[in-house]
């Protein structure tokens, strides 16, 4: 439940905040975000993959569909891809990465900031 939660709250702040800010801000909002639900390692990465990459998607679909124009093509055939979908693939599987390292590195900085037992080995 918390990762499919992460997983929607991730889209959601992705679209809300990705048209005023820089995506690296939008990373960083995600990481602080990672932080604070306190995802581990593994669920933290893909939520926040998963999160970043279907809204991109989503707006690379909704932009190219609502304009009409023929843009997204004429680009793929400039990269060599020869199609608008590879395209949209690529843009989707590139803001999984960067949402899914977003993510894992607020994990891993809540981990990292967590309080350690120092008595373990003193049989009490």
């Amino acid at each position: 439940m918390k990762f499919i939660l992460f997983t929607f709250l991730t889209a959601l702040l992705v679209i809300v905040f990705n048209p005023f800010l820089h995506y690296w801000s939008v990373m960083l909002l995600i990481a602080i975000f990672a932080a604070l639900v306190g995802n581990k390692g593994a669920g933290a990465f893909f939520a926040g993959g998963l999160g970043m990459g279907i809204a991109w998607l989503g707006q690379s679909l909704y932009i190219s569909t609502v304009s009409g124009s023929n843009l997204p093509q004429k680009m793929g055939d400039l990269m060599g891809f020869g199609s608008d979908i590879v395209l949209l693939a690529v843009t989707a599987g590139l803001g999984f990465f960067l949402g899914a390292f977003s993510a894992l590195t607020g994990s891993l900085f809540r981990r990292l900031l967590k309080k350690k037992p120092n008595n373990i080995y003193k049989g009490y």
